[in-house]
Formats: structure tokens, sequence, C-alpha cells
């Protein structure tokens, strides 16, 4: 089989590239990527001279490209591709309509006309909106975005299903929760604690950092993924979640403690616009009809992500300079 996997230089997609190379022997796998800020082909060193991997630099809305790609023959499409972090998206949504709403749409009409067999969207429980102090988001929940990175994120996926129910297009569409796990760009809330911490410097924390996550490792993500390329059915949605939600102050305190770092790192800033309280997530479908199950427990993942993230320094040092460093300030300026 080959894939083409978009977005495949990022945190969750450079994973899943990696974890495709390494269970499928026989898999080619194409790697598309513009290399924006987030994007980083040092993930990839492993298997960068791998003959069953090639890269491909470029956007998922250059329809010439796509076809360029297409055209030599690809079974299956996965599609990171997006501008992902909701921060950047208050400070400026047009990339994320660029991107995930008018990307999306170029990739499908790509892979519609080269009869594409298998087309995974790789989406977000954050098109669900915020959710109340209980219950859990299913499948069936309702769409209600509250950023710009949301609402972008749900128009893709409402195109995607579009695509399903009119032209048959044997397209599905994962919604996941908060991950976690190496290789994550140091702006997400738990990679910026640990990095932070390391450095001795001040950890913001939103508003009363009483919002709750459920977070889930890359890993088990990966695994989810896997299973819905193979088995998932066509013109459904599946949601993948950690089973474990925790408010943000929680997750902070617990890395301070696994570090041995004082509590005092942390600050308190001004909450986020439109900053939604709660996602928990219903992974109970995809358990049903594939037997998927997260494995990772918070702990053991978050112990692991630390002692990554210390290993790892030069990979984070170099992205946490520059460019990156006046973006955070702005950022927090602006709080």
């Amino acid at each position: 089989m080959k894939i083409l996997v978009t977005g495949g230089a990022g945190f969750i997609g450079s994973n899943f590239v990696l974890h495709l190379m390494r269970a499928y022997p026989s898999y080619r796998v194409v790697n598309l990527d513009k290399l924006t800020y987030a994007g980083n082909l040092e993930n990839l060193r492993d298997i960068e001279g791998d003959p069953r991997y090639s890269f491909v630099k470029g956007d998922i809305g250059d329809g010439q490209l796509i076809e360029e790609i297409l055209k030599d023959g690809v079974d299956a499409i996965v599609n990171f591709a997006a501008e992902s972090h909701v921060d950047r998206s208050i400070l400026e949504p047009a990339p994320f309509i660029r991107t995930n709403i008018l990307g999306t749409h170029v990739l499908l009409e790509a892979a519609r006309a080269r009869s594409i067999k298998r087309y995974l969207q790789v989406s977000s429980d954050e098109v669900y909106g915020s959710l109340g102090p209980s219950g859990l988001f299913t499948e069936e929940s309702p769409l209600k975005p509250n950023n710009p990175y949301s609402a972008s994120k749900a128009s893709a996926d409402l195109l995607v299903l579009a695509y399903h129910h009119t032209f048959g297009f044997p397209a599905l569409i994962s919604r996941c929760s908060n991950n976690y796990g190496s290789y994550q760009f140091p702006e997400k809330f738990i990679p910026l604690t640990i990095t932070n911490a390391l450095e001795e410097k001040h950890i913001p924390v939103y508003g009363d950092g009483l919002q709750i996550r459920d977070w889930i490792h890359v890993k088990d993500h990966c695994k989810g993924l896997d299973l819905l390329l193979h088995r998932g059915q066509a013109g459904k949605v599946y949601n993948i979640g950690g089973i474990k939600d925790v408010p943000n102050l929680e997750i902070a305190r617990k890395i301070l403690t696994f570090m041995g770092k004082p509590n005092s790192l942390l600050t308190f800033v001004k909450d986020r616009p439109g900053h939604d309280k709660r996602y928990a997530i219903d992974s109970s479908l995809i358990e049903r009809e594939m037997g998927w199950k997260p494995k990772v427990a918070l702990d053991e993942g978050l112990k692991d992500t630390i002692g990554w993230y210390i290993n790892n320094r030069p990979w984070w040092d170099k992205i946490k300079s520059g460019e990156y460093q006046a973006y955070y300030e702005k950022l927090y300026s602006l709080r």
C-alpha cells in the first residue's frame, strides 16, 4: 500500500509516519508538508534514508502539486495538514481558513478525481465546543466550535462528510482529544510546562487553570488512526480519547512534582478569549468496532514525555529561540 500523509512533519503526523514505517514493512509513505513553524524534518531523521519513505515540501492547497503526487499512484490519504494552535488562530485567523478549509477542499477534489480508495481526515474534539460539568462528547454531539481554529476544523469535517454523501467518496473522520508526547511543538501546554520548568522560567496558566481536557498519549492516538485507516467505515466519525479528563492546573502540578520543581513557577495569566471550559470524549464506538483502548496511563506517559524533552534539549532549544521567542513574548504580552 502507498499512503500519502499530509502534515507528516508535525507532531502527530510525524509520530504516525514513524508508526506506519515500523508497523508495515511493505508500505510506502509519501510525506507532504509545508514546513511552517511546527513542521520539523528532524522528527523523521530515523527514516530519512529509507527507500520506502519520501518527502515532498508543499501545500495541500496547491492543486497542481497534489495532482503530481497522486498520479504516481496512491492508495490512501491521511490528512493531518492543518494550522492547529488556538492562540495563533485568535491572533491571525486567515491562515486557518486557507489551510484547514480551502486546503482540505483542494485535497478532496484531487483525491476524488483520482478515485483514491481511502481518505482519513484527522480532526479534533474541539469542534464540539465546550462541555458542561458532566457528560461526554459522542460522535452524535452537535458541532459548536468557539474559536477560529475549531471553526475551521469543523468546516473541513462537514466538507469531508458532504463528499462522502454526495459523491460516495470513501472518507471518514477521526476526532481526538488533547495529545501529548515526543516531538510536540513547545508552545503547546505540556511541552511548554516541561521546557519552561527545565529553564526555570515562569509557566503561564490561563485564568484559574481549571479548564478540563481529556489527555491521550500520541502513540495511543496513532494506533487508533491505524485501525481507522484499515478498518473504519466510510462516512462515519470516530472519537478517539484518552478517557482521562483532568484540569490543566493539575497537569502542570503533576509535571512539576515529577520534575522536582516548585509550584511557584506557575504564573496565572489572563484567560484566552472564548476559552472552552471542558472537553471529554466517549471512545466507545471505536472500542466496540475495533477493540481499541488507550494503553498509556497518564502518569506513565507524562514521565516518559518529560524524559524525552530532557534527553532531546537540542531539538527544542533550537525551536524556542529566535522567531519563536519573539512570537511567544508577543502572545503573552496580549494577555
